[in-house]
């Protein structure tokens, strides 16, 4: 059975990270919609989504056995239960719509058997991510490890409540400290956390991922494959990529790939006055408050100086390329060169993204190049 997790309707909700990317591949927690359905379904899931972003992903296969499911949900185990439990022909649907059916398409229109549920959580902002990583790591934690066995953790290392610990093999532990008494702690193939650091629990650290020396994680904090963090990180996520590899502070924030923290890099999550948080909707361009505390969200490909000081709620486009005196504007526009009205040539990030692969080994295939260069053309003059 064909299984494609799609793109809802509120998919702009979550700009700027859907200017480049499928909402199921969009990660929190430990893992991808796209790969926690794998594990769930033990089956290749395919991502449908809009038309410029589709070929990074290939053609799905459609037929009328096909299982759609929404990409934008946040699991429970019961609702996995009536999603796996669906027959040909059925669907289930709330008041915000579609959640999941077998079928040819994911429209009720099209299916005779269509049940409605209570409303079904999802994520729809970026806030929303932050909001659920805790929760989010405890449940992947369960999915990733059930019937598994940890590598042992190393003698140099201290290690609080070992149980919620789990190390995947060929990771390195030396002389740190993994605190699971306030939740799990989750460290994949080939990562490393080095000497000094301490880690508390949730946490994920993803394949090849790097803690360098003394950094201290509060929790509910999730390092995607390859990214590099050190100094002082709470409550973000980094989706895979990406370096905060100096002293400085992240806290309350979601961070793309491929973007670069230059050393003393930090952003603000709670206003002076302690009052309401405003984060840009930039398919309203108006103003969303979303709590006392949020941090950044930062698109794809971006870069910051040295000392870079970022705002209270900023949003910062892709492939931006930050410098300025003082505090960070609380948005900064797509393909910006500093933080004022200079664009950030494409060539020229082409090359740039080029060089930031070649450092990790991986390589900037022809088909992200003509997306990227399709994005530029499509928000270069986006008012921001």
């Amino acid at each position: 059975m064909p299984i494609i997790l799609f793109d809802n309707l509120f998919r702009h909700q979550l700009y700027p990270f859907t200017h480049t990317r499928a909402v199921g591949t969009i990660r929190s927690g430990i893992f991808t919609p796209q790969e926690r359905w794998g594990i769930i379904t033990s089956n290749q899931v395919q991502i449908f989504t809009n038309k410029t972003l589709q070929p990074l992903y290939g053609t799905p296969q459609i037929n009328s056995n096909t299982l759609w499911i929404d990409a934008a949900l946040i699991l429970n185990h019961p609702l996995i239960s009536q999603i796996v439990a669906l027959q040909a022909g059925q669907c289930i649907f709330d008041d915000t719509g579609f959640i999941a059916g077998i079928g040819a398409t994911n429209n009720i229109n099209d299916y005779a058997g269509a049940a409605k549920l209570d409303d079904q959580k999802r994520f729809h902002y970026a806030s929303d991510l932050i909001a659920i990583n805790d929760a989010q790591i405890r449940f992947d934690f369960e999915l990733a490890t059930t019937g598994k066995t940890s590598a042992p953790i190393p003698d140099t290392s201290l290690a609080i409540n070992k149980q919620q610990i789990f190390i995947e093999q060929n990771a390195t532990l030396l002389h740190c400290q993994l605190n699971a008494s306030t939740g799990p702690i989750y460290i994949a193939n080939g990562a490393e956390i080095q000497e000094g650091s301490c880690i508390r629990g949730p946490f994920f650290l993803g394949k090849d991922a790097c803690v360098k020396m003394n950094t201290v994680v509060y929790g509910a904090t999730t390092i995607g494959p390859k990214s590099i963090i050190g100094g002082e990180v709470k409550n973000s996520i980094l989706f895979g990529y990406s370096n905060k590899a100096h002293h400085g502070y992240l806290g309350d924030s979601v961070i793309g790939e491929w973007c670069n923290l230059g050393a003393g890099t930090s952003n603000s999550n709670v206003k002076n006055t302690g009052g309401i948080v405003g984060v840009w909707d930039e398919q309203t361009n108006t103003t969303r408050y979303v709590g006392n505390k949020m941090g950044v969200c930062m698109g794809d490909y971006v870069k910051t100086a040295i000392n870079t000081s970022i705002t209270t709620g900023a949003t910062i486009g892709e492939g931006a390329n930050v410098f300025c005196a003082g505090l960070t504007p609380n948005i900064v526009p797509h393909f910006s060169w500093g933080t004022e009205n200079t664009t950030y040539q494409i060539d020229k990030l082409i090359d740039d993204t080029t060089n930031w692969k070649a450092f990790k080994n991986e390589d900037f295939t022809a088909i992200e190049k003509q997306l990227i260069r399709t994005i530029f053309d499509s928000l270069k003059n986006n008012p921001s």
